[in-house]
């Protein structure tokens, strides 16, 4: 795979989250439900991303990486109870994995920011 900007793999993210819930609005009850947490969760990430690229300082550039980091924990989440318990394939193992990889770079970009910090 190659490698893609954060901002630009969030972005996708949120599109392919996107379109698994006009999919999941399509069905009846608690789907709806669900894809609207999802919906939530998945589209924050990227927009927190975006906002910590004009952070007025290193705390808030940290602070909104920490938002997002629970937002894709949170994605991780919803996506792995959509699997459980939906017949339907829609993909979520992709999804999970991107989501659990958009928390592990998101982490490491917190946590050396945090480094960076500490020793300034």
């Amino acid at each position: 795979m190659e490698r893609q900007d954060i901002k630009e793999r969030t972005f996708q993210f949120a599109v392919r989250i996107v379109r698994l819930c006009e999919r999941l609005d399509q069905m009846s009850g608690v789907w709806k439900l669900l894809g609207r947490q999802l919906l939530k969760a998945g589209t924050s990430i990227g927009a927190n991303v975006e906002e910590a690229q004009a952070g007025q300082s290193r705390a808030d550039f940290i602070s909104k990486y920490n938002i997002a980091l629970k937002e894709a924990r949170e994605s991780v989440y919803w996506l792995r109870l959509l699997s459980a318990a939906c017949s339907s394939d829609f993909g979520l193992d992709d999804l999970i994995r991107e989501a659990s990889e958009l928390s592990l770079i998101i982490g490491a970009i917190v946590t050396n920011s945090k480094k960076g910090a500490r020793s300034k």
